[in-house]
C-alpha cells in the first residue's frame, strides 16, 4: 500500500514538474517574441526608464533629454556657418552629460531672449509633441513597461543570477528583493536587515529583481499627491488637485478602479479577438508570403523582358553600325582609286616619264608615214592633258558629309524611354452598369480593349467582421461577366485585370457591392388584374408602366366650383407569395407626381379594385403619407398591406409611434433604385435604397393570405422594374 502511495506521489510530482517546466518555456518564448515592442524608437535599444508622451508612445528618459537639447541647440545655431541648408535633416552631436543634467533639473531656465524648446517630433508616430511648461517633469514614467523589459532581460540572461547587495565579498546569490528598500538580499542578509518585530519586517518583498518601482504612482504635476482618478477626455491618470484647480478641472473623470476595470475588459477582449483571429492572420501571412514570391518572380520576369528589349535595341544598333561602316569603307575605296588613277595620269606628264617620254621617242622616228600614223593619236592625248592642266579638277570629293549619322531624334526617344504599364492599361469597372442581385453583372472599360487578349475577373466575399477571404478568378474574353450563385445579404469585392500574352496589367480599383437580403423574386406587371387602360400605359415586355392624364381629368378641371380628386390606379405583380423571403427592385421616374409601392394581400386587393372611389381616396389610406390622423391609431394593428409614398423626387416615411412625426425627419431624397424585402414567415416588409443597400423603412404586415407586389399611380408617373441579372439578359445586352 505504501508503495502505491509513493508511486502516486512521485507521478504527481513529476507531472507538476513537467507542467512547471513547460510553462517556463512558454513564458520564455512569449517574452522573446515581444522583443520589438520593448525597443525605444529613438535609440533602437531596450527601454531605460521609459516615459509616456502625450501621444501615448513611450521613449527613454535620456532620449527625451537628448532630443530636446538637439532641437534647442539647432534653434540657437540657425544661420550659423556650420549649418548645412542643403541637407534634408541636420545631424547634431550628442549632448554632453553636463547639458543633460542641467536640462533635467527642476526650474532650469534659459536666457529670456532664447525660448526653451518643449516641442519635438515623436520618434514613434512623428507627430509634434508639446511637453508644456513642466517639460520632462510633467511626463509619467511607464512602470509597467519597465517591469516587462526587466522580465525580458532576465529571460535573456536565463541563468544569470542577481547577487545580494549587502553581502561582504564575495556576495551570495539573492533570494528576494525588497521594494521598499530597493535592494536585493540573500536569506541571511534579509533576516539581518528585516528582523521580526520591526517596521522593516512589514516591507513588501518579491523575487530577485533589479527593477524597483514605487508602490504608489504619484502625480507629476503635484509631486506629493497620489494618482486616484482617470481623466476620460485626456486619457491619462490624474490626482484630485488636477481635477479641483488644475488643467483637468472641467474634464470628466472617473475612479481609478472603474477605469482599471473598463480598460482591462477592453484589453482582454482585444487579446481574445486577436487570438480568435490567429488562423486568419496565419492565412494572411501565407498570402503575403505568396505575394512576396510572386513579386520576386514578376520582378525577375520584368528584368528579363527589359533586358530582352534592350538587347533587341543593341542588335538593331549593331546592324545599323555595321551597315554604315561598310558604306563608308566602300565610298572611301572608290574615291582613293579615282585619285590614284588621276595621279598616275598626271605623273605621266612629267619629263622622262610616261606620255612625255613616249612623245620624245616618237619624235626620233624618221619615216614620215610611220610618224604620221602614230603622232596623230599622241597629239590628241597631249592636247587633252594640256587642257586638264588649265582647269585642274580632282576626280573625287574628300568630304564625307553625306555619311554623317543623325541620331538626335533617336537619342531623344531613348532619353524618354520609360515603363509603360507593362504595355497594357489598367481596366476600370463601370459602377453604374454593374449590378448585383442573386447574380452579379460586372461591366468594365478598357482603353486598350483591342490589344488585350483576355481578362481575369476576381471576386471574394467580405464577412460582417470585414474578414476577407481568398479571391475567386474567372477568365473572360469580353468586357462583362455574370457571376452566379452569390449569397444573400453579403458584401462582395470585385476587381479585374487585363492580359496580353504573358504580360498582365495591374488590378483595377476594387468595387464593393452588397447583395440583397433575400433571393430575387421574378415577376411582371399583371395586365389582367387592376390594370386601368384609360390611365395606365403598359409596355409589351410588361416591366414598365406609366400613368397618363386622360380627358376625364382635363374636363373635370374646368369645374372650378366642384371639388374633384383623382383616384389611385393600381397594378400588381403577376405572381403571388405564400412563403419564404423574397426581394425585388424597381425605379420610379423622377417626374412622377405620386407613386405608392409595397405589398398587399389578395383579399385587400379585391376590396381596393371593387370599392367605390371615395374608399380609395388618399386621405383614407393609412400609409399614404397624408396626415389623416388614422395612422397613429391603426399602426400597431397588423394590416394586410403596406405601401409607402414616393413622388416629386422624395421618399415619404409613414407616421408611426416609433418614428419622429416631424416632416423633415420623414422626407428623404428619392433613391435611384428602390428595393422591397418581404419576409412572409415573419410578417415583415422593408424598403431599401439600392445604391447603398440600406433599409429606409420597415414594419409588420399581415401575411395570412397570398401577398402580391403592389403599385399605385396618381397623376403623371412611371415605374420600371429592374431586370433580373441572368445569362439571357446578358445576351440581350450584347445584341443591343
Amino acid at each position: 500500500m505504501s508503495d502505491i502511495i509513493w508511486h502516486f506521489s512521485f507521478s504527481f510530482w513529476l507531472t507538476s514538474l513537467r507542467m512547471t517546466f513547460s510553462r517556463a518555456i512558454h513564458v520564455a518564448v512569449t517574452i522573446k517574441n515581444i522583443e520589438r515592442e520593448l525597443i525605444c524608437p529613438a535609440c533602437k535599444e531596450l527601454f531605460t526608464h521609459p516615459l509616456i508622451l502625450p501621444c501615448q508612445h513611450s521613449i527613454c528618459h535620456k532620449c527625451v533629454k537628448e532630443l530636446l537639447l538637439m532641437l534647442d541647440d539647432s534653434f540657437n545655431d540657425v544661420g550659423s556657418d556650420n549649418s548645412n541648408q542643403s541637407s534634408p535633416r541636420l545631424r547634431f552631436p550628442s549632448p554632453s552629460v553636463d547639458k543633460i543634467d542641467r536640462i533635467s533639473r527642476p526650474g532650469w531656465k534659459r536666457n529670456s531672449l532664447t525660448p526653451r524648446t518643449t516641442t519635438f517630433p515623436c520618434p514613434g508616430c512623428e507627430h509634434d509633441v508639446d511637453l508644456g511648461e513642466r517639460g520632462i517633469n510633467g511626463l509619467f514614467r511607464n512602470f509597467t513597461l519597465e517591469t516587462i523589459v526587466e522580465r525580458y532581460r532576465q529571460a535573456a540572461r536565463a541563468a544569470t543570477a542577481i547577487m545580494c547587495d549587502l553581502c561582504k565579498p564575495p556576495p551570495q546569490e539573492s533570494t528576494k528583493s525588497c521594494m521598499d528598500c530597493s535592494a536585493s538580499y540573500c536569506n541571511e542578509c534579509f533576516k539581518i536587515y528585516h528582523p521580526w518585530g520591526t517596521v522593516k519586517a512589514q516591507h513588501e518583498y518579491v523575487g530577485p529583481t533589479t527593477n524597483f518601482r514605487p508602490k504608489i504612482l504619484m502625480c507629476p504635476e503635484h509631486e506629493t499627491e497620489r494618482i486616484n482618478m482617470y481623466c476620460e477626455l485626456c486619457k491619462r491618470p490624474v490626482c484630485h488637485l488636477c481635477k479641483l484647480g488644475g488643467n483637468h478641472s472641467n474634464h470628466r473623470v472617473t475612479t481609478m478602479s472603474s477605469a482599471y476595470k473598463t480598460l482591462k475588459e477592453k484589453l482582454s477582449k482585444d487579446i481574445d479577438y486577436l487570438i480568435g483571429k490567429e488562423s486568419q492572420v496565419k492565412s494572411q501571412i501565407s498570402e503575403l508570403n505568396l505575394l512576396m514570391k510572386e513579386t520576386e518572380c514578376n520582378g525577375e520576369r520584368a528584368k528579363e523582358e527589359a533586358i530582352t528589349h534592350f538587347e533587341k535595341l543593341f542588335e538593331v544598333l549593331e546592324e545599323r553600325k555595321s551597315s554604315v561602316l561598310k558604306a563608308i569603307d566602300a565610298s572611301k575605296k572608290l574615291r582613293l582609286d579615282k585619285f590614284q588613277t588621276q595621279m598616275e595620269e598626271y605623273q605621266g606628264l612629267l619629263e622622262n616619264n610616261g606620255l612625255v617620254g613616249y612623245a620624245q621617242e616618237v619624235l626620233k622616228e624618221t619615216d614620215q608615214s610611220c610618224f604620221v600614223q602614230t603622232a596623230k593619236q599622241l597629239h590628241l592625248r597631249i592636247q587633252k592633258a594640256t587642257e586638264s592642266l588649265k582647269s585642274f579638277r580632282p576626280a573625287a570629293q574628300t568630304s564625307f558629309e553625306d555619311y554623317v549619322v543623325n541620331t538626335s531624334k533617336q537619342t531623344e526617344l531613348l532619353g524618354e524611354l520609360s515603363f509603360f504599364s507593362s504595355g497594357i492599361d489598367v481596366p476600370e469597372i463601370n459602377e453604374e452598369q454593374s449590378k448585383v442581385y442573386n447574380n452579379a453583372l460586372i461591366n468594365w472599360h478598357h482603353p486598350e480593349k483591342d490589344k488585350a487578349d483576355s481578362y481575369v475577373l476576381e471576386y471574394r466575399k467580405i464577412n460582417k467582421d470585414e474578414e476577407m477571404l481568398s479571391w475567386n478568378e474567372v477568365e473572360v474574353c469580353g468586357t462583362s461577366k455574370v457571376i452566379s450563385d452569390l449569397e444573400s445579404n453579403v458584401n462582395y469585392a470585385f476587381r479585374v485585370r487585363a492580359y496580353k500574352g504573358s504580360i498582365c496589367s495591374p488590378c483595377s480599383r476594387e468595387l464593393i457591392l452588397h447583395t440583397p437580403p433575400a433571393p430575387v423574386f421574378s415577376f411582371l406587371f399583371d395586365e389582367k388584374c387592376g390594370y386601368n387602360n384609360e390611365h395606365l400605359l403598359l409596355n409589351l415586355k410588361r416591366d414598365r408602366v406609366e400613368s397618363r392624364a386622360g380627358f376625364n381629368l382635363l374636363l373635370a378641371a374646368e369645374r372650378i366650383q366642384v371639388g374633384y380628386y383623382t383616384s389611385l390606379d393600381y397594378i400588381i405583380g403577376d405572381v403571388g407569395i405564400t412563403k419564404g423571403k423574397h426581394f425585388w427592385a424597381f425605379r420610379v421616374e423622377p417626374y412622377s407626381y405620386m407613386v405608392k409601392v409595397g405589398v398587399a394581400s389578395s383579399d385587400k386587393l379585391q376590396e381596393w379594385l371593387h370599392s367605390p372611389r371615395d374608399a380609395v381616396s388618399p386621405r383614407y389610406e393609412q400609409d399614404s403619407g397624408h396626415d389623416s390622423g388614422s395612422e397613429d391609431t391603426c399602426f400597431d394593428s397588423s394590416q394586410p398591406f403596406t405601401l409607402v409614398t414616393i413622388g416629386m423626387k422624395k421618399f415619404f416615411i409613414p407616421k408611426s409611434p416609433t418614428s419622429s412625426n416631424e416632416p423633415e425627419n420623414r422626407v428623404l431624397p428619392m433613391p435611384t433604385s428602390i428595393g422591397v424585402f418581404l419576409d412572409y414567415d415573419k410578417g415583415k416588409v422593408g424598403f431599401y435604397d439600392m445604391d447603398h443597400m440600406k433599409c429606409l423603412y420597415e414594419r409588420q404586415v399581415d401575411c395570412s393570405h397570398t401577398m402580391y407586389p403592389a403599385f399605385a399611380l396618381m397623376g403623371s408617373g412611371g415605374i420600371q422594374l429592374e431586370e433580373s441579372i441572368t445569362a439571357k439578359y446578358l445576351e440581350y445586352q450584347e445584341n443591343m
